[in-house]
């Protein structure tokens, strides 16, 4: 029984899967029934399937015929009309040919218009394609034209963008045509004339610039900014930039350096005759800071056409090849007004090139060597207005016969007296002329000294010790050999001499005064640590040392001269009762010298007295040794006694005061006991009381006394002296020779 329900279940499955089937089949496209068809032969029960297909094609078939059945009628009905149409369409057809051969035969005009707006429309549109082609072209010839036109007129930058466009965007649209390949092959001759006239304008502005250095130069050192103002320096950026764009930047960049190298050499070479005019001097600075200006400006408004190293070499150069041409140049400057002014243009010129940024310090040191240079010309020129100072004074105490004169004379020089002030006028200040007059150029010598420190930058202390420096180089060096060649002149006088003394003695209490002077102006005190103190004390001292020692020659020179008008009879038997005439004139000549040293220091008079005395007393001495004289009489030897005696009462005179006692009258001791022991013939007391300390004749040199023994020998027989030895000359003679064999021992005995 089971058995039976499965079976009937399995029918009733597949019956249903067959019903499925079959209505897939009616409802899918013819197309895609195979796979269905195949999954009936792949069941088992393919022929009840069949069975059930047959089934259903005969129900279709049934369903077909009723459906015909039912619509019969109205198909014979079509068909009845359908051959009513068909009668209907032969007529209609019939006109459609008539209406076509009519309309063919009235059209033929119709089809020949057709045919030549046909070729006119063809001919419309190949003038519409020619225009379009011409569109594309004609851009390429007005571009071309256009850089024609830029290359005329030397514009080169914009030239050279519009064949760019030309070669990049225009002619690629028009390559296929031949003028096109033209301009294609030209573009590289076209970019080298470019370049090449682009370098052309920069050799241009390279030789203008080089020519008009100077003015740039001027106006930079006038009024500093806006000097680039005067260059156009557009061929450099067009030339800069074509080149960039060329591709061709690094041999345009090496090219500008070369060539401004070279120049830089030529403007830094100076003229052989600089230094004749300060404009020569001017013209070599505006030059130099002409080429920099350009340089900085190239510096700063390209991107590397120059570099900061670039410049800082070309700088190194010039520095050191100025420095040098200045060094140079300016040795051959002796004028110190020209150097003055060299020294302010040397500061413009630093202080111009140190506004654009470049390093000036070696020309601030450099001008520290030249303001020794100035400083010596300084000396030269002050020792000229010293010299004509000193030719022109008359060497007299300055009258002043008024108030106003006093003054005025005060106003030039630091000078107080109570005791002059106190005096009537007509007076006299005790120095001459030129102690103002020297002291007034010492202060102007210091103003110039101040000039040349002005606008170096340096501080107060090294200008006070440049002043100061330099000022004593002019005291010690300058005034001093001033002073010192017055002062051994051949013609000088006495008077004269004691007028630079007292001068010099003035100038010397107005050091204080110049060292005032120059703390005013520097505000260094004299007491701050390294101040350089002035050397004038010692200059001035030095001077009127000079001019004792030349009162002093000149003293004894005086002396000499009178001397050489003695002209003694060394032979006369006579006993004079005066002093001979020339040594009255000599002891005249000195008393009228001396009572003139009034105004001298009293040491120096007393010094200038005692030296006269000393070498008067020295030359008489030398007089009477000397060896022309062979011979002399007792009586001769009295003449000269006199003499003695008339220089020994001038020295009891006190031609100078300040002496003491008999101090003048030791210049003459000498004489005074030789004379006595030969006069009173006392050779016993001599002989005895030879070498104590207390003897009478102490001063008297055994061989003075020896030698003048010697010349009386064969002139006794005149001396009054040896009448008593007249019977016998023997006994004289050996007097003489006991005397003199004794001095000789005593000589002997000295000696050993």
């Amino acid at each position: 029984m089971e058995r039976g329900k499965m079976a009937e279940a399995e029918s009733l499955e597949t019956a249903a899967e067959h019903e499925r089937i079959l209505r897939e089949i009616e409802s899918t496209d013819t197309a895609c029934i195979g796979p269905t068809l195949r999954s009936v032969y792949d069941g088992e029960e393919h022929g009840r399937f069949m069975e059930k297909l047959e089934t259903r094609i005969r129900n279709h078939d049934r369903e077909i015929e009723k459906m015909c059945n039912f619509h019969y009628q109205g198909f014979v009905d079509s068909i009845t009309e359908l051959l009513k149409v068909r009668g209907e369409a032969q007529k209609l057809k019939n006109q459609v040919t008539d209406t076509n051969r009519k309309l063919q035969h009235e059209g033929k005009e119709l089809v020949i218009a057709m045919e030549e707006l046909k070729q006119c429309r063809l001919q419309q549109r190949n003038i519409s394609a020619t225009v379009d082609k011409l569109m594309l072209c004609l851009p390429v010839l007005e571009m071309y034209s256009k850089l024609r036109d830029q290359m005329k007129t030397k514009r080169h930058y914009p030239a050279l963008k519009t064949l760019e466009h030309l070669e990049h965007t225009y002619l690629p649209q028009v390559s296929h045509y031949r003028f096109c390949k033209v301009m294609v092959d030209n573009i590289p001759k076209l970019r080298e004339e470019i370049k090449d006239v682009s370098m052309s304008d920069l050799k241009d502005f390279l030789e203008s610039i080089r020519k008009h250095s100077d003015k740039i130069g001027e106006t930079a050192m006038k009024q500093v900014p806006g000097a680039q103002d005067l260059v156009d320096f557009s061929p450099v950026y067009r030339c800069l930039h074509i080149y960039s764009v060329l591709g061709a930047r690094e041999t345009f960049e090496n090219y500008y350096r070369k060539q401004r190298r070279k120049q830089a050499r030529l403007v830094l070479q100076p003229p052989s005759n600089m230094h004749e005019t300060l404009d020569g001097y001017r013209k070599y600075f505006n030059q130099i800071v002409g080429f920099f200006v350009v340089e900085d400006h190239i510096l700063h408004t390209t991107q590397g056409l120059v570099n900061r190293a670039y410049i800082d070499e070309l700088w190194e150069m010039a520095l050191s090849k100025t420095i040098a041409a200045l060094r140079t140049h300016s040795s051959y400057c002796s004028d110190p007004n020209l150097v003055l002014d060299l020294k302010n243009l040397i500061v413009l010129f630093a202080d111009t090139l140190q506004v654009y940024g470049f390093p000036v310090n070696q020309l601030f040191d450099m001008l520290l060597e030249i303001r020794d240079q100035y400083s010596e010309t300084l000396l030269k020129k002050w020792a000229g207005i010293f010299r004509n100072i000193l030719d022109s004074d008359n060497y007299s105490p300055i009258p002043v016969t008024s108030e106003e004169m006093y003054k005025k004379v005060v106003g030039q020089f630091p000078f107080q007296d109570i005791e002059l002030e106190k005096q009537p006028f007509p007076k006299k200040f005790p120095f001459s002329e030129f102690v103002p007059k020297v002291y007034n150029q010492i202060k102007e010598f210091i103003y110039a000294c101040l000039k040349f420190s002005e606008d170096l930058h340096l501080s107060s202390t090294e200008i006070d010790d440049m002043i100061r420096k330099s000022t004593n180089l002019l005291l010690t060096r300058t005034l001093s050999n001033s002073l010192q060649n017055v002062i051994k002149r051949k013609n000088i006088g006495l008077t004269e001499l004691v007028q630079i003394i007292i001068n010099t003695t003035h100038l010397e209490k107005s050091c204080k005064y110049l060292e005032e002077f120059i703390t005013n102006i520097t505000n260094v005190l004299p007491e701050t640590v390294h101040t350089t103190k002035l050397y004038g004390t010692t200059t001035f001292k030095d001077a009127r040392h000079a001019a004792e020692e030349e009162i002093y020659t000149n003293l004894n020179q005086k002396i000499d001269q009178f001397l050489q008008l003695a002209d003694y009879d060394w032979m006369t038997g006579d006993l004079g009762n005066k002093a001979s005439d020339y040594l009255v004139d000599l002891i005249a000549f000195l008393r009228s010298t001396f009572a003139v040293f009034t105004h001298l220091p009293g040491k120096v008079a007393q010094t200038a007295c005692m030296s006269a005395c000393k070498h008067l007393a020295t030359s008489l001495m030398q007089l009477l040794l000397e060896a022309e004289v062979r011979q002399l009489t007792l009586g001769a030897l009295q003449q000269f006694n006199l003499d003695v005696r008339e220089c020994e009462q001038f020295a009891r005179s006190g031609p100078v005061p300040g002496f003491q006692e008999d101090t003048l009258q030791l210049a003459f001791i000498d004489l005074r006991q030789l004379l006595d022991l030969f006069i009173q013939w006392d050779w016993s007391t001599y002989l005895a009381d030879y070498g104590q300390p207390n003897c009478k004749y102490l001063r008297v040199n055994p061989v003075t006394a020896l030698t003048l023994l010697e010349k009386m020998k064969d002139t006794s027989r005149k001396n009054n002296m040896f009448a008593q030895f007249r019977k016998n000359e023997r006994d004289k003679q050996k007097l003489i020779d006991t005397v003199a064999k004794q001095l000789r021992g005593l000589i002997s005995s000295h000696h050993s």
